[in-house]
């Protein structure tokens, strides 16, 4: 599968857990229950929860002195969340109630067409996952009418996606689900912009598409994690988290349990005492993968004057004296070393100390699991637009340094 067909595949964090399980299945990996017992056999396994994957591959011989290399990414993206009572109406016209997620740039989502998808739960706790066509969009305001608007997120930014007698939005929803609107009693269902990936530019190697961050990483990790072999050592684990854009803080989050848990579990399947626990971890590594911003040729005064990430540079190495981003100057070293035997170029990410720095994964994977811990992603211009874009030879070239990082 190619990046553009798992993007179109994965219209929410649901269904990106969904669509890396089938790849996986597909791949002979093995689903894992949380409420079964644990299967310790070689090969390769995976665990579901929620919007959030983790995969692992197992050893078949005992190694000596085992350790972790873990690839961490999240798999939901900045946008738009349906309110749990979505039905609106205004002026003549049906509209859907949506609350903000994370931090988009709302403008971006103006005179654009999405559907609806993640979600619905059943009255008897059955869950089933849905996507719509093109049903919204938000409209915007002719200049005519205020030359100088501001949106507000509350009045604004409602979509509208029929006359207001029409079919109300939940039962149309739940005739996409063979359900009635009585059947659904929860949902968590998401905008995803129906516009499909496009290469564009002169030469044809810049991809523009919505959900890049971070649906890059979570597919170059996967194919990382395909790739990699467990009887060389390091027990290879790819994390796809959900809820980063919001915080993290969830039962499927980065700053919840699910990681540590699954970690907890291998170890107690490799029958290792509390001190072996502790000494696996310490030669253990995580790299947290998340895309970073490239320099903007109309804001340049927004980023560091000598740190200039371009798209097709390479994949970047982020560093924040704040600790945004984890990585010190051991884990600098480990990427341009990894980097370097691959030949696979390097950039570096530093904020402007006059502009605001946003985060990742990666502190809270260093100060969850206590595991030394690295910040890297691809450059992106448009970084939380409808439609962002990035280069598709920093792609390959990040597939290629994680394979590398999996086999240290």
């Amino acid at each position: 599968m190619g990046l553009t067909d798992f993007i179109t595949q994965s219209p929410s964090a649901y269904h990106t857990s969904a669509t890396v399980a089938r790849t996986l299945t597909e791949c002979g990996f093995a689903a894992q229950l949380e409420l079964d017992p644990w299967d310790p056999s070689p090969g390769g396994h995976f665990v579901q929860r929620d919007g959030a994957i983790i995969a692992y591959r197992l050893p078949a011989k005992r190694v000596a002195e085992p350790r972790f290399r873990i690839i961490g990414t999240h798999t939901d993206s900045a946008g738009f969340k349906l309110k749990p009572n979505p039905q609106h109406y205004s002026a003549g016209w049906a509209q859907a109630g949506m609350e903000v997620y994370g931090s988009p740039a709302v403008h971006s989502w103006v005179d654009r067409e999405f559907g609806l998808a993640g979600r619905v739960v059943s009255k008897t706790g059955e869950q089933r996952l849905i996507s719509t066509e093109a049903w919204l969009r938000i409209p915007g305001l002719a200049p005519h009418l205020d030359p100088d608007l501001s949106l507000d997120r509350q009045r604004h930014l409602m979509p509208i996606y029929a006359l207001a007698d029409s079919l109300p939005l939940m039962q149309a929803l739940a005739e996409g689900a063979d359900l009635t609107p009585e059947d659904i009693v929860g949902h968590d269902l998401f905008a995803y912009i129906t516009q499909p990936p496009e290469l564009i530019g002169l030469d044809k190697t810049w991809l523009a598409s919505g959900r890049l961050d971070n649906l890059v990483s979570v597919y170059t990790g996967m194919q990382a994690l395909m790739e990699a072999d467990p009887e060389l050592g390091a027990i290879p684990v790819l994390a796809c988290l959900d809820h980063e854009e919001v915080g993290s803080g969830s039962l499927s989050g980065a700053g919840g349990p699910f990681l540590e848990q699954v970690l907890a579990r291998i170890e107690l399947g490799l029958g290792l005492a509390r001190d072996q626990v502790y000494r696996l971890r310490a030669r253990s590594a995580a790299v947290s993968v998340d895309a970073g911003h490239a320099v903007h040729p109309n804001f340049a005064d927004r980023h560091d004057p000598d740190a200039r990430p371009l798209l097709g540079g390479g994949p970047m190495v982020k560093v924040n004296a704040g600790q945004r981003y984890v990585t010190d100057g051991v884990g600098v070293a480990r990427w341009q070393g990894i980097c370097d035997s691959l030949e696979v170029p390097v950039q570096t990410f530093v904020s402007n100390n006059a502009v605001s720095c946003g985060s990742t994964i990666g502190p809270l994977l260093a100060a969850r699991l206590g595991i030394a811990t690295l910040d890297v992603g691809i450059p992106v211009l448009s970084m939380h637009s409808a439609r962002e874009l990035c280069a598709t030879a920093d792609v390959d070239h990040l597939a290629t340094a994680l394979t590398g990082f999996l086999a240290q």
